[in-house]
């Protein structure tokens, strides 16, 4: 164990409550509100245990935990630092508002095989919790798969021929992936460094050493590039395309892929391999082209991992904010939007640079709140009008003002606009490409920014201001039940606290280390 970490048994219970919740969902199962409720005793006391670790943390503190060892540098351990809190908070909070949604939405539409959903569900958790305290690569990669394996059930929920190929596309991306390039990435991690243990205490130097670096640099670039493209559910291009065709899947399960577990995970592997196994001296170092071999004054070239990977990103969010403009369907575009998010969060990491690491690890927390919002609206409007298109939703708003108005909030934040969380966010990471000196980022982002405004904007338009079909009849429309509108307009509500308040999810990214 590294000097300056702490044992700290207690570490565990976040994983071991959401271990057992799906165990007592399952025991439940004859009585729908007792098995509802352990889904809420679930996240609360998830959320509770994650909580009480945070003083610690913002302290200073790393806090640690080994469970077994597979064979020597292998092991199953957690660990909790300011990035492992962004993440394990945000994930038990959100359960329990989706929870809430949740029971509105599949008793509105009486789904089937509610039980088995409600059970993947918080299975789903369980891997998001473990991923977000693993201590080292080889339990974030069993914790990845779960995640994997159990929302695949989800997304083929409805047991249709699209959800057999929305889920097809689903598996084949995720695991062939990780399968192809993560895996192979933490052999080589093995094989170069001897363990496979974060390095917690300072996001500047990673798991290499200068000797490893000097001796095999093209092998520890290839290893990134491994990683960067094995961690599928980031959704960069040209791994992107099973999350529009997971859109599939019921509304809440969109909401779990897009701002709770899936994607976040996906986000949240990508910050934890830059910082804890690269670190951003390492790949600044490969970056600059100044890693030499044999004798003084023999130049590699350019191995650019850092700045390599942003420029991918912001192609990534560029054509994927292209491409929800071109969306009717409003999951869709949500879909699309959420890919463009995720290449914010990468980018600001990659650019290796105070204020766009800020940022981007920021992003994971407010882009999570206000994409659930965006979704779970979305969800309110499908069970209250069974409507899916934009273009048949105007006037809509004047029926359901608190549904849209909550849609508006989270919209705003999506665009980058104050006080919304996402305007802060969206701030950190354009002070990170000036000092970076990054214009083609610049660009891109704020472009991104422009395009975030064309595909969301026109959505209120239509909603309020537009006058409706008279065909359409909205009249005999309405807000659906309150336990779908409740949760979507709390997390709105949050998602502009957090605009206000930055310093709620900042303070934890300032305490992982000397940038």
């Amino acid at each position: 164990m590294m000097e300056g970490v702490t044992t700290y048994s207690q570490i565990l219970l976040p994983v071991v409550i959401t271990l057992l919740v799906p165990l007592f969902i399952y025991l439940g199962r004859g009585d729908e509100n007792r098995r509802e409720a352990m889904s809420f005793i679930g996240a609360f006391l998830t959320f509770g245990s994650v909580l009480w670790m945070a003083p610690k943390v913002l302290g200073g503190e790393v806090l640690y935990y080994q469970v077994t060892t597979i064979m020597p540098g292998i092991t199953i351990a957690f660990a909790a630092d300011g990035l492992s809190m962004v993440f394990a908070l945000i994930a038990p909070f959100l359960w329990f508002f989706v929870t809430s949604y949740n029971i509105g939405y599949m008793r509105g539409l009486n789904e089937h095989a509610q039980t088995r959903y409600y059970i993947c569900f918080a299975v789903a958790i369980f891997g998001a919790v473990g991923v977000a305290l693993s201590a080292n690569v080889f339990t974030l990669y069993l914790f990845y798969e779960v995640i994997t394996v159990f929302t695949y059930p989800l997304v083929y929920h409805h047991e249709d021929e699209d959800a057999k190929i929305g889920a097809r596309k689903y598996i084949v991306y995720l695991m062939g992936t990780s399968k192809l390039f993560l895996l192979p990435a933490m052999v080589l991690t093995y094989v170069l460094v001897g363990n496979l243990d974060f390095h917690l205490m300072d996001i500047q130097n990673g798991m290499f050493s200068a000797d490893v670096i000097a001796e095999h640099p093209r092998l520890v670039a290839l290893t990134y590039w491994l990683f960067i493209f094995g961690i599928g559910k980031a959704a960069l291009m040209p791994f992107h395309n099973w999350l529009p065709s997971a859109m599939v899947a019921p509304t809440p399960v969109s909401a779990l892929l897009h701002a709770v577990a899936v994607v976040k995970a996906g986000v949240f592997c990508v910050c934890r391999i830059v910082l804890s196994v690269f670190g951003t001296k390492t790949a600044a170092m490969l970056t600059m082209s100044q890693v030499y071999v044999g004798a003084p004054g023999t130049w590699l070239g350019d191995l650019s991992i850092g700045l390599g990977t942003a420029y991918i990103a912001a192609f990534t969010l560029t054509v994927a904010s292209f491409i929800a403009l071109t969306k009717d369907d409003i999951k869709a575009r949500l879909a699309y939007s959420t890919v463009a998010q995720l290449s914010y969060v990468v980018v600001g990491v990659t650019m290796l640079v105070d204020s766009g690491v800020q940022g981007g690890v920021m992003h994971i927390a407010h882009h999570a709140f206000s994409k659930i919002t965006l979704f779970m609206a979305a969800g309110a409007i499908y069970v209250a009008c069974h409507l899916k298109k934009i273009s048949l939703m105007d006037g809509l708003g004047r029926r359901m003002p608190l549904t849209f108005g909550a849609f508006g909030i989270a919209s705003l934040s999506m665009i980058g606009m104050p006080p919304v969380c996402g305007f802060v966010s969206k701030w950190y990471l354009i002070n990170g490409t000036l000092d970076a000196h990054q214009w083609p980022l610049l660009v891109a982002l704020l472009l991104s920014t422009a395009l975030n405004a064309g595909y969301f904007v026109p959505i209120l338009y239509r909603a309020f201001f537009k006058a409706p079909k008279p065909e359409a009849n909205i009249g005999q429309y309405n807000e659906p039940s309150m336990t779908m509108v409740v949760p979507l307009m709390i997390t709105a509500f949050i998602s502009v606290f957090l605009g206000l308040y930055p310093q709620t999810f900042l303070n934890f990214v300032n305490v992982l280390g000397k940038f």
